[in-house]
């Protein structure tokens, strides 16, 4: 709409603009009433954003508050750092190899976690071990009392280093028989008979 105004403005000489319309000045009291009204707009918006700020830090309080209620209906999880923390059992060789670990099994709502650090060492002299494409994969099976098993976790060993693994199963800790890391072929190289 404004487009067209710098070009008829250019059009206007400069005396028309600064001559007052009719000869009539304009009022000393308009840019004071103007200031005015700007004035009371910017306070209107400033208690306005007031507002609203004020509103939202209500309805978060209040959500802040109401969560802290549900929570106390019942014991929650504890956390991980006032966990007592459950013992790292050794695995016992089955054989020899170069594979040793030891298993933490820790009872939670949803069953056992199992967190099982391994070591692959080198050196072994025995050329079958310490090439480290012949590492091979291993898998963590859990024995249930009754007959079950379960394998819960798979990974391939990295020679000369430790490494964890993590699982879990639906079993209760005190069903759990045994746990076996087998090879590759299915052999249990490492055990724990719980």
């Amino acid at each position: 709409d404004l487009a067209g105004l710098p070009g008829l403005l250019a059009r206007t000489s400069p005396d028309v603009l600064d001559t007052p319309v009719d000869g009539v000045p304009p009022p000393d009291t308009l840019l004071p009433r103007l200031t005015a009204q700007v004035l009371a707009h910017r306070r209107r918006r400033w208690r306005n954003v007031a507002a609203a700020t004020a509103a939202a830090a209500v309805v978060l309080l209040g959500a802040v508050w109401g969560a802290s209620v549900l929570g106390e209906a019942g014991p929650g999880p504890v956390p991980p750092s006032a966990a007592p923390a459950a013992p790292a059992l050794p695995m016992t060789p089955v054989g020899a190899g170069p594979l040793s670990a030891e298993v933490v099994l820790e009872d939670v709502a949803w069953g056992t976690r199992l967190s099982l650090t391994c070591r692959y060492a080198l050196g072994t002299g025995d050329a079958r071990y310490d090439v480290p494409e012949r590492a091979g994969r291993y898998a963590l099976v859990v024995h249930v009392r009754g007959g079950d098993e379960e394998q819960v976790a798979t990974w391939r060993a990295v020679p000369g280093r430790t490494l964890t693994v993590d699982a879990a199963t639906a079993a209760e800790r005190r069903d759990i028989e045994r746990v076996e890391v087998r090879n590759a072929q299915g052999v249990a190289v490492l055990r724990l008979t719980t």
